[in-house]
This record gives C-alpha cells, structure tokens and sequence, in this order.
C-alpha cells in the first residue's frame, strides 16, 4: 500500500474532511516513520497516525 492508497483510503473513511487535510496528514505520517526498522507495517502505522492528525467529529 503507497501513501496515495492510504490517502485514498482515509478521504473515504473521513468524506467531510478536505482531501488538503487528508493528503497532508498522511504525508506528515509518513514522514515520522519512514525510517522505521520494521517496513511491513508501515502502511498501517501511517494510516493510524494519519487519523490521529485529523480532526474528530466529536
């Protein structure tokens, strides 16, 4: 999975957030892990985090 899935996955996951938001969160995501050890997990992690950085509808 590329941060574009990722990104793709989350915009439809969170429609009533900007794509802006979404695709820079992600990438802010990727950027803190991308020298992580283990790179199987990355995706996941990323996407975690990804929706950690948007804002909730609470």
């Amino acid at each position: 999975m590329t941060i574009r899935a990722v990104a793709e996955r989350l915009m439809k996951s969170y429609p009533q957030v900007d794509a802006g938001l979404v695709h820079s969160s992600v990438q802010t995501a990727y950027e803190e892990l991308r020298y992580a050890r283990v790179r199987a997990y990355l995706p996941v992690l990323m996407e975690r985090r990804a929706q950690d950085l948007l804002p909730s509808d609470e």
